[in-house]
């Protein structure tokens, strides 16, 4: 058993050795230093604050809320319904929420199309203003179509869970007025 072990170790050092020799042979030592040297460095985007500290604490696991597809529906009806009463001259969209944009990454995609419409063609600032006139700034990427930084704020604010949907009507280029419709679990019903 000893001796298997010492062969594999010889023929183990014996393969490095192999290897390292050709790689002299191919001046692959020199061609990553080099390459090394000529590459630019690296240096970090600074990362703009949104103006409002993250104070909020992250959320139990266990707690999440899923929501039955009856419950989902409901919502996503009344969603409906509040934004057949909006102005149609204004556009406007309709967003189930899913766990993944409120939870975890708080990532909130938009309709491409919407936003090749209506929505700047670069990053920007955009401004969620909710049904109690509060405004909380949001990152708009443009790239993805979606919200990024801010949303966790105003999805914890809002106590958004699966399931809940949100009608999000552009008032101004860059400012959606932001009307929840929401079940609950304990009652089955949609609260607006």
């Amino acid at each position: 058993m000893v001796e298997t072990k010492l062969t594999y170790e010889e023929c183990r050092r014996q393969r490095l050795e192999e290897n390292k020799k050709r790689m002299e042979e191919l001046n692959l030592i020199k061609l990553a230093q080099e390459f090394k040297a000529s590459s630019p460095k690296f240096t970090p985007v600074p990362i703009e604050p949104m103006g409002r500290p993250r104070s909020h604490k992250r959320r139990d696991l266990l707690s999440r809320v899923y929501a039955s597809d009856e419950s989902r529906q409901y919502a996503i009806d009344k969603a409906a319904k509040v934004e057949s009463e909006l102005d149609s001259d204004v556009p406007s969209f309709i967003k189930p929420m899913l766990q993944s944009h409120i939870s975890g990454g708080f990532w909130l995609g938009l309709p491409s199309e919407f936003c090749k419409r209506h929505l700047p063609n670069k990053d920007s600032v955009v401004t969620l203003v909710d049904e109690d006139e509060d405004e909380f700034q949001t990152k708009y990427l443009a790239d993805k179509n979606g919200l990024s930084g801010g949303w966790r704020g105003f999805s914890i604010e809002h106590q958004l869970v699966d399931g809940d949907a949100l009608v999000f009507h552009l008032v101004r280029p860059t400012v959606f007025k932001v009307i929840s419709t929401f079940f609950r679990l304990e009652n089955q019903k949609c609260l607006l």
